[in-house]
């Protein structure tokens, strides 16, 4: 009876497992055909979100253009952490048209102090199909009525989005 169940279990996991590369496989091949790929205008890829009050979720909208002439398509949105979630849209963007994708960012009671996250995107992009779009701010404390703050450094967000670019175009293998 045991060996019986631990067959029955063992199937189903490979079952699971294979339905799984099948749906990455799907994603896959959408980014890998480059004759489908286009081009993203980021209109803002960097956002200050001001003051955050813990235990509120705040919403993020960063916006793109189609900026090539073929469709384009948001394959994920992947955040740096667990405390955000993001949307995309699934179908395509026609060349010109616009697109959100809307980050939400809930802060947990207790947390204090200026933050910086991320969310990963990754399209059918000429040049580099992995994009990275940032926001940053301050959580209040209780009691705090300050509505001036220091600013994170614009620059050393720059940076590190240049630094991940590069970090990505060296990692990944190139079609001769």
């Amino acid at each position: 009876m045991k060996i019986c169940l631990f067959f029955i279990t063992t199937i189903i996991a490979f079952t699971a497992c294979k339905n799984e590369d099948v749906k990455k496989k799907g994603s896959q091949v959408s980014v890998n055909d480059t004759t489908k790929f286009t081009n993203i205008k980021w209109i803002d890829s960097l956002k200050d979100i001001g003051f955050v009050e813990p235990g509120k979720k705040t919403e993020i909208n960063f916006k793109f253009k189609n900026t090539g002439t073929r469709p384009l398509f948001i394959i994920s949105a992947e955040p740096g952490c667990g405390c955000t979630v993001a949307d995309y849209p699934k179908g395509a963007i026609l060349p010109g048209a616009e697109g959100v994708i809307t980050a939400a960012y809930n802060v947990t009671s207790g947390t204090t102090g200026a933050f910086r996250k991320n969310i990963h995107v990754t399209t059918n992009t000429i040049g580099s199909t992995s994009h990275y779009v940032y926001f940053y701010g301050v959580i209040k404390t209780a009691g705090d009525t300050t509505t001036t703050r220091r600013k994170i450094d614009t620059a050393v967000l720059n940076t590190l989005k240049s630094k991940e670019l590069k970090r990505n175009l060296l990692l990944k293998p190139t079609k001769n």
